[in-house]
């Protein structure tokens, strides 16, 4: 390599090494330029609404026993009657009336009942009211004691007879409480832009959360809370 390929050798790599240094300075300036761009706020928006159950589920629940099976059952059927009549009664019709299971048990036939039983078999019989009106139910329930005047003793304090109120109106008001979580948001996020001398830019990212529904308290089930919180990230511009 003669004086002059070594001179222009020099000079070049004089020359790459500034480029790269000047890139470096340019890179960073425009990494700066998109973190400064990208300033954001994250908030949330609550919507809460109470609505009215529109759809009850009434299991009622009774047993009776005998040593006559045959008489056992005649007679169990006989109650199925009189409870029915008893819900066509206070407004309830075919459609909304379902007989359900009906066990018996042997108690003498079980492995463990070795103990001397008064009565040897035990029926319990079901019957589901599946009705669009809760309110019916809520004044059938405060009368059902008037079975007990037929010998009906309809179980009221178990989990299996709990009844259960839903609301199945979620989709109609989905909308308008997603638009009120997004409001609510914006009111949090223009605050919030307001306070750091910034205004507000459009939405980054929008994440809607999953909607609950529970019941407003343990004395009203048929009153129910449906909430929906939704997470909004805007840009801040100066």
């Amino acid at each position: 390599m003669n004086k002059t390929s070594g001179f222009y050798t020099v000079i070049a790599a004089i020359c790459l090494s500034i480029g790269l240094i000047s890139l470096g300075f340019i890179l960073k300036d425009a990494a700066l330029d998109v973190k400064a761009m990208e300033r954001s706020v994250q908030v949330k928006g609550l919507a809460e609404r109470e609505v009215i159950a529109d759809t009850v589920i009434w299991p009622l629940q009774f047993s009776d026993a005998d040593n006559n099976l045959e008489k056992l059952v005649s007679r169990v059927e006989q109650k199925n009657d009189a409870v029915i009549a008893f819900l066509k009664l206070h407004g309830f019709d075919d459609t909304e009336i379902t007989k359900g299971s009906q066990s018996i048990i042997d108690k003498q036939a079980r492995e463990y009942g070795n103990e001397n039983h008064q009565l040897r078999y035990l029926v319990r019989s079901n019957i589901i009211v599946y009705s669009d009106a809760p309110d019916k139910v809520q004044n059938a329930l405060s009368k059902v004691s008037q079975l007990a005047k037929q010998s009906i003793a309809v179980v009221q304090d178990s989990y299996e007879t709990k009844v259960e109120y839903i609301f199945t109106g979620l989709n109609e008001i989905k909308p308008t409480m997603v638009q009120e979580a997004t409001e609510k948001a914006r009111e949090v996020a223009n605050k919030f832009a307001k306070d750091s001398n910034s205004k507000l830019g459009k939405i980054k990212t929008a994440r809607q959360g999953q909607f609950s529904i529970s019941n407003r308290d343990s004395n009203t089930p048929q009153i129910k809370k449906v909430r929906v919180v939704t997470s909004v990230e805007y840009y801040l511009n100066d």
